[in-house]
């Protein structure tokens, strides 16, 4: 694999969007509330061409984007994170008409995605999902063909219209602006063989469910406009019997709670009773959706690290311009060798964990065989990183850093979620274990 630095496009475009993100998206999210969507940042997000972005670049775009924006404004980070993790299956597995109808409205912020895999008892165990998938009975006479009753998810999947642009590279032409100030380096449509071929159920008895259980710990919700969905359709068959749906937030049977969480995002519950779905509303197969779920993760995982790494930077940058200028003890605190070195330290950690994030990227990218591993690597190392610079820093401040509004003290509280969201430390672990000796051969 190519061993990786930043050429001068990419590092001149991440100093960009670290302009954008102080200059238009920060004023944004200091006036949303905590814990509900913001519309009005996921809008400019949109406007900026940033979510568009989502669905035309590699997987270090992705972290370029997400490290710069967490750097300078993390509500605007997750804003854009959570709007790829939820609508990046239906990109990659979803149908011409499920992509023609949705992605242009995640591309420009007027839909908010969500990506629905967790339960109350299916966190770290994402393979023991209970949300069920029952049978529903055979359409009644007069029922036109793929339409649950009773759902209203805009017109009908058969009948809904399909853009040209659409139809050839799942996104229309036009969802990035001419001139945007966000064309960085790396911009490029995905073709259409790149795009899922969303094979799904016949669209007769035998394709349509009813949804019934509950997701929990599901980021945007309940304020989100759609959700991918992962249940069971095949009983006692573990990881090989779930499948992803592409869930409307208006279906009948549908509700859901807000929770009150540490990290300011939202996110709530979802109860589902008897909820409708059909084969139209599938996303890549039945009974395949596990692997919806593990190649979006997988795509997803060296971001959070570099989501990781950007709130690293973050503390660090606020680590030494206190030390610099705090006087203590008859001088400079970055005088006292004892700070010097935790500060040395904090840089060599965040330099690293930065590094093998891009290499995770750009192993994806170039379609390495060992991705899930180095994927998980990647979070591992930065979330835990991160954990420890943050740390550190409202360690050097002292007292100050823990006053609300605190810049350290927004940190430490964003700085936990990635530890465990989108699969624990101990999960990574248990990934890395599981690759390494997938691959070793005794002697």
């Amino acid at each position: 694999m190519t061993v990786f630095s930043l050429d001068t496009a990419q590092t001149a475009w991440c100093a960009e969007l670290r302009t954008l993100a102080s200059e238009r998206l920060r004023p944004l999210a200091e006036k949303g509330e905590p814990g509900h969507v913001n519309r009005p940042l996921v809008a400019e997000l949109g406007r900026l061409g940033l979510l568009a972005r989502l669905f035309t670049s590699g997987a270090l775009d992705l972290c370029l984007m997400r490290e710069s924006l967490a750097h300078v404004c993390t509500e605007a980070e997750t804003a854009l994170a959570l709007q790829g993790l939820g609508a990046h299956p239906v990109h990659a597995y979803g149908t011409r008409a499920q992509r023609a109808y949705w992605l242009p409205r995640v591309s420009d912020g007027t839909a908010v995605a969500a990506f629905a895999l967790s339960e109350p008892a299916a966190g770290s165990d994402a393979a023991a999902l209970a949300l069920r998938a029952d049978r529903a009975a055979p359409r009644t006479e007069g029922s036109p063909p793929g339409t649950a009753p009773g759902a209203d998810s805009g017109p009908p999947a058969a009948d809904r219209p399909v853009a040209p642009a659409v139809a050839e590279a799942g996104m229309p032409a036009e969802a990035v602006p001419e001139g945007s100030p966000v064309s960085g380096p790396g911009f490029r449509a995905l073709p259409a063989d790149e795009a899922g071929t969303g094979a799904v159920a016949e669209a007769d008895g035998a394709g349509r469910w009813r949804l019934t259980g509950e997701k929990c710990w599901i980021s945007n919700a309940p304020e989100a406009d759609f959700y991918t969905v992962f249940a069971r359709t095949t009983p006692g068959a573990g990881a090989r019997g779930v499948t992803a749906f592409l869930v409307p937030a208006d279906r009948p049977g549908l509700t859901g709670a807000p929770l009150d969480m540490l990290s300011p995002h939202p996110i709530g519950t979802l109860a589902f009773d008897a909820v409708p779905v059909t084969a139209d509303d599938v996303l890549g197969e039945p009974d395949r959706g596990f692997r919806v779920a593990m190649g979006t993760l997988n795509l997803f995982r060296p971001s959070v690290g570099a989501f990781a790494v950007g709130m690293a930077a973050a503390a660090l940058e606020a680590a030494l311009a206190h030390t610099a200028r705090r006087e203590a003890f008859g001088g400079k605190l970055k005088d006292l060798q004892t700070v010097a070195h935790q500060v040395a330290e904090m840089a060599l950690r965040t330099e690293a964990a930065r590094l093998m994030v891009y290499a995770a990227a750009a192993a994806y990218d170039e379609g390495a065989p060992d991705v899930p591993r180095r994927a998980a690597m990647a979070k591992l190392l930065a979330t835990e990183t991160a954990q420890y610079v943050v740390d550190a820093a409202v360690q050097l401040h002292g007292a100050r850093a823990l006053r609300r509004g605190h810049l350290l003290e927004h940190l430490y509280r964003e700085v936990r979620a990635p530890r465990v969201y989108e699969g624990a430390s101990e999960v990574q672990r248990a990934i890395i274990a599981k690759e390494l000796y997938a691959s070793w051969e005794a002697p």
